[in-house]
């Protein structure tokens, strides 16, 4: 199931409209969105309903990915929000590592039985354990170590979970390992608590869309409300958002 490049056309949207995120709320999502969806990256974390044996509805979160499968078709893998993440294979100070959000190097057995070395860490926002070979991230580092003059014994400390805060041109910047991001390292503007706590995507309250618009609650959770379900309070939002483009507009 090789991961390609998607065009918005040919995305399942049929098979997302039967977990309750609809065409309309797909499109709705942030450009920067679509696009990281159609380069087969992960989705934010988004609600989903489903109907459980009995026929009750059961309101979950999730995030997902576009994958192609053998035949050349697309089709939806879901990563759901765990209430704890599985670290049994991980020994005591392993998961101590995890639990404390760093990026951890762990042995990994392949689909044929071979044993490999990979980046694993938790995704803050699903409790899912993520994991890159350590060959990709090894080689984004050599090439940070190289740009920034990092020395072996900063690097080894990445390696171990733990950002670097550098200075560069008087202003610290910190730099980490990050699985979540596109390339497995994220820099931040601040020292090592600033970087920590910038580790959600950022999105403003509110994310007006053609057919909706997408909230972000007080505890980051994302939820869409369609336009015929806009309160007086949302039309008054869009219209101080439609004010705030134009006026961004002008100054351009």
């Amino acid at each position: 199931m090789k991961q390609i490049r998607f065009e918005l056309e040919e995305l399942p949207f049929s098979t997302l409209a039967r977990f309750g995120l609809t065409q309309e709320m797909i499109e709705d999502l942030p450009m920067r969105v679509l696009e990281d969806l159609c380069q087969g990256r992960h989705s934010p974390v988004l609600p989903v309903r489903v109907r459980d044996e009995n026929g009750e509805q059961v309101e979950s979160r999730t995030r997902f990915v576009f994958i192609r499968r053998d035949d050349g078709q697309p089709d939806v893998m879901f990563y759901p929000a765990l209430k704890s993440s599985p670290l049994e294979k991980y020994d005591e100070a392993q998961q101590k590592q995890l639990l404390a959000g760093k990026a951890i190097i762990a042995d990994t057995e392949t689909a044929d039985g071979r044993h490999s070395k990979v980046f694993v860490q938790i995704d803050p926002e699903t409790n899912q354990v993520m994991s890159v070979p350590t060959s990709i991230i090894g080689r984004n580092l050599q090439v940070l170590a190289e740009e920034l003059h990092l020395s072996s014994v900063e690097i080894k400390d990445m390696q171990e979970g733990n950002p670097q805060t550098l200075v560069i041109n008087d202003e610290p910047i910190t730099v980490g390992i990050d699985l979540n991001n596109k390339t497995g390292i994220r820099f931040c503007s601040g020292d090592g608590q600033k970087w920590r706590e910038q580790s959600k995507r950022e999105w403003d309250k509110y994310t007006f869309g053609v057919y909706g618009c997408w909230i972000m609650d007080d505890d980051g959770n994302l939820d869409y409300v369609p336009e015929e379900e806009y309160t007086e309070e949302l039309w008054n939002e869009q219209k101080k958002s439609g004010e705030r483009n134009r006026a961004a507009a002008l100054h351009k």
